[in-house]
């Protein structure tokens, strides 16, 4: 049991690492929108900050969900990186480049009252249903 431990005590995860716990890789074919946006601040409610991630068509999609968080006040931009990733293309047989970008999205200071809000008003339209 010591071992065990001691193996726990010295598990070192560098920031790269805890990075990677609040990336969302976001496809346009696989989910709809306000999953990803609900996604999203479920990430920044247990990490403070998102990072959303899509590569090619799904770049679209990355830019609406940082757009709707920004304009209901719940995240503001950190930073965005774009660049290009070789992907290999099965039925060419040989790697195509396509666009990748990242956005960093943090909370905005008022991002946990809003949310509050939001669940009380989720409650109070439950309970009426229920009457």
């Amino acid at each position: 049991m010591e071992e065990i431990t001691e193996g726990v005590n010295n598990v070192h995860i560098t920031a790269a690492d805890a990075h990677k716990s609040n990336r969302i890789q976001v496809s346009n074919t696989k989910k709809p929108l306000f999953f990803y946006v609900n996604l999203a601040k479920r990430y920044m409610q247990q990490h403070d900050e998102v990072e959303l991630s899509a590569l090619g068509m799904a770049i679209a999609t990355v830019v609406t969900i940082a757009e709707i968080l920004k304009n209901n006040g719940l995240a503001i931009e950190k930073k965005i990186t774009t660049s290009t990733v070789d992907v290999k293309d099965e039925s060419r047989g040989r790697p195509i480049q396509k666009a990748k970008i990242e956005i960093l999205l943090g909370k905005t200071e008022k991002f946990d009252e809003l949310m509050a809000a939001a669940a009380e008003e989720r409650d109070v339209g439950n309970g009426e249903e229920q009457n």
